[in-house]
């Protein structure tokens, strides 16, 4: 039953419009004093040359903080760092109980333990397919395909009806490992009626239907039996499937299986804890590779999308302490580069290439298949589910135009096109947005959280184009100079466009400018900072094309 004024509306503050950050609210109650569930709490990775010296984004929950009295509980639908990643800063701005199936709340758990600081969260262990109660909620967790174990969409029953929020799925009757899109588990939540389908669409521009982990298990085990040497494969840590297709090939041919990198030690642990590697011998450390014969190894290494960290990345530098490959070794990447990261990625695979190591991609070789679904998949999901709404989510702009236009062609009543921070009213009524709350990115810089705008990013990003300056100049009581301006040049060249040095230019425009000021304005310091801070930028772009930043301080003696 309902009470007049109750509303079921839709909120994300993260994952839609952009890749990562995932994080969205349900809401039902009369507006001002709704009841809230969240589910998932991820995070993105930051572009260092538009972020410089930041790593980690985070979605602003700002609008739930002030409603955290009202929030019932965060459920997570899988372990993806996207999904889950975020928990360990902003859980604390939260603090209620988190619910996760037993491989994911493992993993959140291992990663908090690995964070010097981290807050011990409140984890809640579900089975799958549970139900479980939230105030005007009812949620049950529905198993699909992914690549990670333990995947599930959310079925959001409330008294205006039910929701199905996919989180992300494909369908793969062959997963290796986990779950599979059940058709007739889908198909019976569409007799019972679904209200509204909020679906991922990271793949929506792509025709057809994803191969199956099976096929790239069989693919991998062929290339690793055939290599006449050393062989490495990178994946993302998170694909146990991956990792026991590797290890399973790895055990075929005589081989030993050594796992390199820390995200990966860690998910091999609580994927042995879970059972999904059973049957398999233990891996060896990195320690023992060099001890190894070129033909008996098979190294799974860390680094598949160019972190400088990572185990890829520094064998290919030449630089890891324990693992070092060979010509005519074959290194083969189980994944595809993350939109942002090719430039990286490009670069490790150049340097193993200039280093005669033979380089295995998806561009050439099945080895590796998404975990998001297709256009045929999405039409299967619309054809079990016939909801009265969609909402595309999980994408950039154009994978939720995309997907918009592909929902109408299902036959799809309403579609509405919902992006961070917009607030969508699902029932009753015709569904609408109502309205648009705070929204936005936190950047870990250090250990420290800042916001959008704070002033560090952009400061860093004019400084990584134009260098600073500093100078510190000695003027005595009567406005005298004392001594020489000590001057330091950072990220400048050394000459101008007609050879003349740099420095000489700016101790030249300091002297000119200070002398050309009345003893009066000398013994001022803030006249003479910012009358020499313009000089030095004049004359120095006269003779380089840029202004460079300035810091000039005045020291009287």
């Amino acid at each position: 039953m309902t009470t007049k004024g109750e509303e079921l509306v839709f909120l994300p503050l993260g994952g839609v419009g952009e890749i990562g950050m995932n994080a969205a609210l349900y809401g039902f109650g009369p507006p001002g004093a709704r009841k809230w569930i969240m589910v998932d709490c991820g995070m993105g990775f930051a572009s260092e040359e538009h972020m410089p010296g930041v790593d980690l984004m985070y979605p602003d929950l700002s609008f739930i903080e002030n409603e955290r009295q009202n929030l019932l509980g965060i459920l997570i639908t899988h372990g993806h760092e996207d999904h889950i990643g975020a928990l360990a800063e902003l859980w604390p701005r939260l603090k209620v109980p988190v619910y996760a199936t037993r491989f994911t709340k493992s993993l959140i758990e291992t990663r908090r333990l690995s964070e010097p600081g981290a807050p011990k969260i409140d984890l809640r262990e579900v089975r799958p397919s549970e139900r479980l109660t939230f105030g005007p909620f009812e949620v049950e967790y529905v198993p699909v395909a992914h690549s990670i174990p333990e995947s599930h969409a959310l079925a959001i029953r409330t008294a205006h009806g039910l929701v199905l929020h996919t989180g992300d799925w494909k369908l793969d009757d062959g997963p290796v490992v986990g779950n599979v899109t059940s058709e007739e588990v889908f198909a019976r939540l569409g007799e019972e009626g679904v209200l509204a389908l909020i679906c991922d669409s990271t793949n929506v521009t792509r025709e057809g239907r994803s191969p199956s982990e099976t096929d790239v298990a069989a693919h991998l085990a062929e290339l690793i039996r055939s290599a006449p040497h050393r062989v490495a494969v990178t994946t993302f840590a998170s694909n146990v499937a991956r990792i026991r297709a590797v290890a399973d090939a790895a055990q075929a041919c005589g081989r030993e299986m050594v796992a390199v990198g820390r995200a990966m030690d860690r998910v091999i642990d609580v994927a042995r804890e879970c059972g999904y590697l059973d049957g398999l011998p233990d891996f060896r450390e990195p320690q023992a590779y060099g001890y190894l014969p070129r033909d008996k190894v098979v190294a799974l290494l860390t680094g598949s999308q160019g972190e400088p960290r990572a185990a890829l990345s520094r064998i290919s530098r030449n630089d890891h302490p324990e693992i070092a490959l060979s010509p005519g070794d074959r290194v083969i990447f189980s994944s595809r580069a993350i939109p942002g990261n090719e430039r990286e990625v490009g670069a490790i695979i150049n340097d193993l290439i200039e280093a005669g190591i033979e380089v295995i991609t998806d561009r050439t070789e099945l080895v590796h298949v998404s975990g998001h679904p297709r256009r045929d998949e999405l039409a299967a999901m619309y054809r079990w589910t016939k909801p009265r709404i969609a909402v595309p989510v999980h994408g950039e702009p154009l994978h939720l135009a995309e997907h918009a236009t592909f929902a109408r062609k299902q036959g799809v009543e309403q579609v509405m096109k919902a992006r961070n921070g917009t607030l969508i009213r699902l029932a009753p009524g015709t569904p609408e947005i109502v309205d648009h709350v705070q929204r936005g990115r936190l950047y870990k810089d250090g250990f420290v959280l800042i916001g959008e705008k704070d002033r560090a990013i952009p400061e860093r990003r004019k400084l990584a184009f134009t260098g600073i300056i500093s100078v510190a100049i000695a003027v005595d009581q009567h406005g005298g100079m004392k001594g020489e301006p000590a001057i330091d040049l950072m990220g400048l060249p050394t000459y101008g466009r007609k050879g003349e040095p740099i420095i000489d230019v700016v101790e030249e425009a300091i002297e000119r400018t200070f002398d050309g000021l009345s003893r009066q304005k000398r013994r001022d310091s803030e006249a003479v900072e910012n009358a020499v801070d313009r000089a030095i930028r004049s004359a120095v772009n006269e003779v380089w094309g840029k202004k460079p930043a300035c810091h000039v301080l005045v020291v009287e003696v």
